[in-house]
């Protein structure tokens, strides 16, 4: 940890305070070319929104088919078989998939041209973002569903009866017992998909390259620029500022959950 983390850690904490070259202290100059870059607030804000909309849709679609897979006996382990295939595809067969359908010739374009619709360039628009998010949601799903029925194994089966001799329906029950009771595996399941957001990047980068349309321009891309153009400072003061609002958002979200579970940590 010592080797591989903490020092290179302070390490890039020191070049965000150095120039390019690592020779000079130029205190906080680095911190404020990033934040006035056009490029790093296009790639923040395309990064903030992809998270707001996928992260809550993915815990909300996995958690609803978790519960559905709790009560299903029939077929139940084929349907999780089935849901956990797309996380066996690899990344660059998953890029593949990607621009067969959606290419100018691709799929899409062709059932749209049999029935008489032009032709779009998907992914040199702003459709690009809810490709890149159905791509996000649906090699993922499988994941969250796994974690989500390991949580819901926990939760004893007498918990439902108790429920049930007390006249809650299955809203109820979902609602008031079942949700409740899942708040602190939660917090485990949206750090790990807030995570497993900025790994997007990579299908983006296989199907558009370095510079994609803007609207799926995110932070990965920017820093990989960074780093082939030798901006060791811009970097080290953007990654920074990123490991910082991290940081804050999981304690944040920790703290939050704590609280709600009563427990004072």
């Amino acid at each position: 940890m010592i080797a591989f983390f903490l020092v290179p850690s302070l390490d890039v904490i020191r070049r965000s305070f150095m120039n390019s070259s690592g020779t000079q202290f130029v205190g906080f100059d680095n911190y404020s070319t990033v934040l006035t870059n056009e490029a790093f607030l296009l790639a923040l804000g395309n990064t903030a929104k992809f998270m707001l909309v996928c992260v809550p849709l993915l815990l909300a679609l996995s958690l609803s088919i978790a519960l559905y897979l709790r009560k299903v006996t029939a077929f139940r382990k084929f349907l999780k078989m089935t849901i956990l295939v797309p996380l066996a595809i690899p990344v660059f067969t998953a890029a593949i998939l990607m621009n067969i359908t959606f290419d100018s010739s691709g799929i899409a374009n062709g059932i749209l041209n049999a029935i008489g619709v032009p032709a779009v360039s998907w992914l040199d628009t702003d459709a690009a973002f809810w490709i890149l998010v159905g791509n996000y949601v649906w090699r993922n799903l499988g994941y969250c569903t796994v974690l989500w029925l390991a949580a819901l194994s926990c939760i004893p089966e007498e918990v439902y009866e108790a429920a049930r001799i007390d006249g809650a329906g299955t809203w109820q029950i979902t609602s008031k017992v079942v949700v409740p009771l899942l708040i602190p595996s939660s917090a485990v399941v949206t750090v790990l998909s807030i995570i497993n957001a900025f790994k997007v990047y990579r299908e983006a980068y296989l199907v558009s390259g370095s510079y994609p349309h803007d609207s799926i321009y995110m932070l990965p891309h920017l820093f990989n620029n960074w780093f082939a153009s030798l901006s060791m400072n811009k970097l080290a003061a953007a990654g920074v500022l990123l490991g910082m609002a991290l940081i804050v958002i999981v304690c944040c979200l920790f703290k939050a959950w704590n609280r709600s579970d009563g427990i004072e940590r």
